[in-house]
């Protein structure tokens, strides 16, 4: 099948093609004519399967039929909510390439930077709004946004959204836009909570989901090292001198082991650079570009980067932290294998993370394969490391003292 195919009009086609792809995949290919239906659709795919796509084309086909050039501004009419900064320009990026032979606007909104060119730019009006919560609730509080005319609200990685507690913000944003809109959620995985969001702000909506959602990419090698949490970093040292070669991104769970990570691999002279939610916006997006340039080969993140971050060719995805959540483990080694090329994947775990590694391999429904042959092996019998405050009782927790044994009659 091929893009005009789908319903899509010559500008929109063009732009697409000189963006060099050919056929739509699977998702945008079942998604799209829904969209331009004017359905209410709920997707679940993986990120790298083109679902920014899927949703962007059909939103741009609608708009440019009855496109708005009035003298008093664009009205806008498509708001995508979005839970990081990070996703948000992405998508944009799409929006303004798809866009490119249309006299349709894109703009964006997110915390973390000035608010005052945000409001310049909506002053000016735009067709699509692509915006995280607590920006948008902001700005419509201060009467810069005009959320009446909102023909189709989209919603992507509506898991990540609610687990990063935008709940109460997006039932908000549902509220103020039309009641007769359209409603678009896009999530990676179907948790209860995602389900039941559905349920309460789509109507009769079309389920839509490509490849189940534990699966991994097949063509990621999955390799798993047991090793002291104390010689992480020794065995990372080796890996990176002996056998990883090209870009890769180290996944750690604290902005604290990113910091520490980084500043080692520095003093070691790797081109390497970090992103976690204490930087600047700024800081962020100069060590993304910097990444996909190839300025660096080298990115320390922690799990904002899991979700959508499209760099093309990364080689490696190390999971230096086990990540506690196993969909979590699916997401980041997403960020290699994509559109069909190679990669690998290896994880290092401690004594305390054995139980992740078990709950894993359950969700991928896949046996990791163990690398026993590296220099920092763990001993089978170590134990989860206990740590104990210093302040902490003797006692062990829940005795009771002799004086309360004795105490049988209580008031209640």
């Amino acid at each position: 099948m091929q893009f005009k195919e789908l319903g899509l009009n010559k500008p929109i086609v063009k732009a697409i093609a000189e963006k060099g792809y050919e056929n739509p995949t699977l998702v945008q290919e079942k998604t799209i004519p829904l969209v331009i239906d004017n359905k209410d659709v709920i997707v679940s795919a993986q990120t790298g399967t083109g679902k920014t796509a899927a949703f962007a084309l059909p939103i741009l086909q609608r708009l440019f039929d009855k496109q708005d050039a009035s003298k008093k501004g664009k009205k806008t009419r498509a708001l995508i909510i979005s839970p990081t900064r990070e996703l948000a320009q992405q998508i944009e990026e799409n929006f303004n390439t798809y866009s490119k032979y249309t006299s349709l606007k894109t703009g964006i909104v997110f915390g973390g930077v000035s608010i005052e060119p945000q409001k310049v730019m909506l002053r000016k009006g735009v067709d699509v709004l692509i915006a995280t919560p607590g920006r948008l609730l902001d700005l419509h509080k201060q009467d810069f946004v005009n959320l009446d005319f909102i023909e189709t609200l989209v919603l992507d990685e509506a898991d990540l959204m609610l687990d990063m507690g935008f709940i109460d913000d997006v039932n908000k944003i549902n509220r103020l836009c039309h009641q007769q809109k359209q409603t678009l959620l896009f999530s990676a995985t179907m948790p209860y909570k995602v389900v039941e969001l559905a349920k309460t702000i789509l109507k009769d909506p079309i389920k839509i989901e490509v490849t189940p959602t534990s699966s991994t990419v097949k063509g990621v090698h999955q390799l798993l090292f047991y090793v002291p949490k104390e010689q992480k970093i020794e065995l990372c040292m080796h890996l990176l001198k002996n056998s990883i070669k090209g870009s890769l991104i180290i996944f750690r769970r604290t902005k604290y082991g990113v910091d520490k990570l980084e500043k080692i691999l520095l003093n070691n002279n790797y081109k390497v650079d970090s992103i976690h939610g204490d930087k600047s916006q700024d800081l962020r997006q100069e060590a993304l570009q910097k990444f996909k340039k190839g300025e660096i080969n080298i990115l320390i993140a922690t799990d904002v980067a899991a979700r959508g971050i499209d760099v093309k060719n990364i080689d490696t995805v190390i999971n230096f932290d086990v990540p506690n959540i196993s969909e979590t483990y699916v997401h980041r080694i997403g960020r290699t294998g994509r559109a069909g090329q190679n990669g690998s994947a290896f994880s290092f775990c401690s004594a305390d993370e054995k139980d992740y590694i078990i709950s894993i391999q359950k969700l991928i429904n896949k046996q990791l394969d163990v690398i026993e042959d590296h220099p920092y092996p763990l001993d089978p019998q170590a134990k989860p490391e206990v740590h104990k405050s210093p302040n902490s009782s003797k006692y062990r927790k829940g005795r009771k003292s002799e004086a309360s044994k004795n105490k049988k009659k209580r008031w209640y």
